[in-house]
């Protein structure tokens, strides 16, 4: 067995399992604890599983996860009116945080031709903000988790606590009817409750297809919450006066 294939193998059993211990990785897999505490470091690092007293604990759902690029091409049109929705609540001079996910990449194309200042932990935010001659942007270090092209673990959190910011601009995987938001992977939820932390003002971008399901880290609730931004739809499917918190749909 290949280091790679015991590595997939390791998160196979703690997706199922939730937690394991390394002394069970040990008589399943047939390998040293030494070897197996290396696999567990490296896999903590690229955001897949979290280390624990003696064993590790899944940092997300394995079957939660989608391909980058078909999270992309969904709700398009909708992420696009939100994002230029958003655009209204950011001033020249303001610093704000952009969360890593499509619709954020979507308002920072529209805030190109701004002067800002901009934090973020995506390199598809960094992507479409090189050229822009206005805006600076602080890009937050850490460890990169490619199936979400963020930047995440201690290194981001402690780079956070250094930016006061005006306005955060936060994606949701999931917004539960009882208006929880969560996201599909632990190290990402920590980074944004950091963000809102930080942050003066606090919007959620989330379309409408984002009601009604739950990921699997809890980051925030309605209560945290300044603006939600959704698309129309989301007033078909809930009674959004219920919700403590301003919600505007675009």
């Amino acid at each position: 067995m290949t280091n790679q294939e015991r590595q997939e193998e390791i998160i196979r059993i703690v997706s199922l399992r939730g937690q394991v211990s390394i002394q069970d990785l040990s008589s399943r897999l047939g390998v040293s604890e030494v070897t197996l505490r290396k696999d567990l470091s490296f896999l903590e690092a690229s955001g897949l599983l979290v280390r624990t007293r003696g064993g590790a604990m899944a940092a997300t759902k394995k079957e939660l996860i989608r391909p980058l690029e078909q999270r992309r091409t969904e709700q398009k049109e909708a992420k696009k009116r939100i994002a230029q929705k958003a655009r209204e609540f950011i001033r020249e001079g303001d610093t704000i945080f952009l969360d890593s996910g499509s619709t954020t990449q979507e308002l920072a194309l529209h805030i190109k031709d701004m002067s800002l200042r901009v934090v973020t932990n995506s390199i598809d935010v960094l992507i479409a903000l090189q050229d822009a001659p206005e805006v600076l942007v602080f890009a937050l270090g850490g460890n990169f988790r490619k199936d979400a092209g963020s930047f995440i673990g201690p290194q981001t959190l402690e780079a956070l606590k250094s930016f006061n910011i005006d306005t955060c601009f936060i994606g949701t995987t999931g917004f539960s009817s009882d208006g929880y938001f969560s996201s599909q992977n632990i190290y990402e939820s920590d980074t944004k409750k950091q963000a809102i932390a930080r942050s003066k003002r606090r919007i959620i971008l989330a379309d409408s297809s984002k009601y009604g399901s739950e990921a699997f880290s809890v980051f925030a609730s309605v209560k945290d919450i300044h603006i939600i931004i959704s698309d129309s739809e989301l007033a078909n499917t809930c009674d959004v006066s219920r919700f403590p918190c301003e919600v505007i749909l675009a």
